[in-house]
């Protein structure tokens, strides 16, 4: 017959190697921190569901305010079927002149952006305990706290500091971000800097 303190004994034994288990497995799924500033040299693609102003010099009949289309191209007088995706304003705009060239003489064109929402390659995705999980455009110098703002925050059943960032733009690599350090504390130091196609995923609580 087993003794008590044997028992007691052996039941140690699993829950010590129960909580082993445990911190080996929240080591494992640690990440390194997020780099706190990204790089500046960010030039904007036009996307699915921007506005695009189309001036035309001289040709006020030709000018006209255009969407994108959900295919990535646009439509226009003298313009069938035009993509536009991935494109910045510049190189699309030499692409009109070149189309509009078979019809009018030297044409001069203007492109500009309305309405952003930029290619989705480029879109943050906040997904889990967020407030409103939601896709967002990316804009330059974007932020954390930008991104947290957007999607109002964090729900009760968060955890903020094992929210991670997962960079499409480096191989899919993953970093750990201190959410609740920087929007239920204020620690600006927790703040870091968004890329262009940045998913943030924020777990909920253990407990």
């Amino acid at each position: 017959m087993i003794s008590i303190r044997s028992a007691v004994s052996s039941g140690t034994k699993w829950l010590v190697a129960a909580c082993s288990v445990l911190l080996i497995a929240a080591c494992a799924s640690s990440y390194p921190p997020a780099p706190s500033a990204a790089a500046s040299d960010y030039n904007y693609k036009i996307g699915p569901g921007d506005n695009l102003s189309i001036i035309v010099w001289r040709n006020p009949e030709l000018s006209m305010i255009v969407p994108v289309r959900p295919d990535g191209k646009i439509s226009a007088p003298l313009i069938d079927d035009l993509n536009a995706m991935d494109k910045s304003p510049t190189a699309l705009s030499r692409d009109i002149e070149k189309e509009l060239g078979k019809f009018i003489r030297d044409p001069i064109v203007t492109v500009v952006v309305t309405g952003f929402v930029g290619p989705y390659s480029e879109q943050i995705r906040v997904v889990g305990e967020a407030a409103r999980p939601q896709t967002l455009p990316y804009k330059q110098k974007m932020t954390a706290l930008d991104v947290m703002i957007a999607v109002g925050g964090m729900t009760e059943f968060a955890d903020g500091n094992r929210a991670t960032i997962l960079r499409t733009s480096e191989n899919n690599v993953q970093y750990s971000v201190r959410l609740r350090d920087l929007v239920k504390r204020g620690d600006v130091s927790a703040n870091v800097d968004m890329k262009p196609g940045d998913i943030l995923i924020i777990p909920q609580s253990w407990f």
